[in-house]
């Protein structure tokens, strides 16, 4: 089987469900195109609780139900759904959207990112400037950077020639739902994962990998089994 490229507007990669993220998400949009928005949306949740929020400080607020370590650190602004675990050694810096029924772990940093729900950084993760598809899982040392080396606009390269200018200085990964990469991989900036791929652990993610597909760490790309099919 051949892999073709994917559609990459929102609708294609996200449930767009929630309500609270849905509000900076377009469905025929660009997914990154929200990145920028980030902080405006989780400034006016924070002064403008929806029902079942309530706020912990002047800038985190946290949905019923959240289970957040006195050992995590929580600078913000956050905003934090129901049923979310922050575990011990976790940080969460400015400008975050957390769903629900998510983990974020042992020194795992978040940074002017979206975590739809059901979402797990659980160990050791950096997440800046990206959007976690729900049911998304990055293994132990999984990075998801979001600035170049050069400091030059991020474009998302991929399949077929594709070349897409973002208008970005940073920006990192756009997971689709139940994406999952494996243990001590990194994203580069501007990398996009397709709803269902896998990447084996150590890979090296560049450019775009289309949905149901499996991407190793040598680069080569194959369709998914059925059987293997988590989704």
């Amino acid at each position: 089987m051949m892999i073709t490229m994917i559609n990459l507007s929102t609708k294609e990669l996200l449930d767009l469900g929630s309500s609270l993220i849905r509000m900076v998400l377009d469905p025929d949009s660009y997914p990154w195109l929200a990145i920028p928005l980030i902080g405006g949306l989780v400034r006016d949740l924070i002064d403008h609780p929806p029902l079942g929020y309530r706020p912990l400080t002047k800038d985190i607020l946290v949905g019923e139900g959240c289970l957040i370590s006195s050992r995590a650190e929580l600078v913000g602004p956050a905003v934090i759904g129901p049923g979310t675990e922050i575990r011990p050694g976790a940080f969460i810096r400015e400008n975050v959207l957390i769903g629900s029924h998510c983990v974020i772990g042992n020194s795992t940093e978040l940074k002017n990112s979206i975590l739809f729900d059901l979402a797990q950084a659980p160990h050791f993760n950096y997440v800046g400037d990206s959007i976690m598809g729900r049911g998304s899982h990055i293994g132990a040392g999984v990075i998801l950077s979001n600035l170049k080396s050069d400091k030059s606009e991020v474009r998302i390269r991929g399949l077929g020639g594709l070349d897409i200018a973002t208008g970005l200085i940073k920006l990192g990964a756009i997971l689709g739902d139940g994406v999952e990469i494996g243990c001590n991989s990194v994203c580069y900036p501007g990398s996009i994962l397709g709803r269902g791929s896998v990447a084996y652990p150590l890979t090296a993610i560049r450019g775009v990998v289309s949905s149901q597909t499996l991407l190793k760490a040598d680069g080569a790309m194959v369709p998914k089994r059925r059987e293997n099919r988590h989704d």
